[in-house]
């Protein structure tokens, strides 16, 4: 059963009992709670934050099969994407992956030291992998993002490059979690191991929601602009 796509004259309280996750998305967007029962269009201007570009984010986190159409695309504001996709970075390094490695860590401590060992040659793996997904993104596409909504576009960068080479940057957590699962046995830690496990799969989810955003959004978008330079 598909999920419904949302309206920007529903109830906020009403999308987020549909969709708790969607709560996530506020810090990252510079909105708070206290929503009372504003729609999303009152509560987005209220919040000076688009209420297309809210509508699309929590679209895409709700429906797997949602894609926006080419107008709604055109309408964005670009700049609030790229500032909602800096601060999903910043809480993804400082929060959501120190948390896991904590955990990891708390782990590690009842294990053999070879298991240990593996743990943290794996998620560090894994994080930096990140940290060179994320730094690659803000020194160079969106530096480049900026200059083409400008109408000044420079170098031979196009944003195809970023299109044909960019991956989810989950699919090493899938070793991550068949560790946990499969060759920590014991029962010591055995409730932290479960708890781990689901921060894992949380953030693998959250993760390619993120890539799901600027695959659908911020790539046409920016492919549309180079499109109309080319033809002048």
């Amino acid at each position: 059963m598909n999920a419904p796509l949302f309206t920007d004259e529903m109830k906020l309280a009403d999308i987020i009992h549909l969709n708790y996750r969607l709560l996530l998305l506020f810090p990252r967007l510079g909105m708070n709670l206290g929503f009372g029962d504003k729609t999303v269009k009152e509560w987005c201007e209220s919040s000076a934050v688009s209420h297309q570009l809210f509508l699309m984010i929590c679209n895409v986190y709700n429906c797997e099969q949602y894609l926006p159409g080419e107008q709604e695309i055109e309408e964005i504001d670009v700049n609030q994407l790229i500032d909602y996709l800096q601060r999903s970075h910043v809480y993804y390094l400082q929060n959501r992956l120190p948390a896991i490695e904590q955990r990891l860590q708390d782990i590690g401590e009842t294990c053999p030291e070879g298991h240990r060992q593996i743990l943290k040659r794996f998620f560090e793996g894994y994080k930096n992998e990140v940290i060179s997904h994320f730094d690659y993104e803000e020194k160079t596409v969106f530096p480049y993002i900026m200059t083409v909504t400008k109408g000044c576009p420079s170098g031979n960068y196009k944003i195809e490059v970023f299109k044909e080479n960019h991956s989810n940057i989950d699919d090493k957590l899938n070793d991550l979690k068949n560790i946990v699962m499969k060759y920590l046995q014991g029962s010591a830690r055995g409730e932290e191991k479960i708890n781990v496990l689901f921060d894992i799969f949380s953030l693998e989810e959250d993760l390619s929601k993120h890539a799901l955003i600027e695959d659908k959004i911020l790539i046409p978008f920016v492919l549309k602009l180079e499109k109309s330079y080319d033809k002048k």
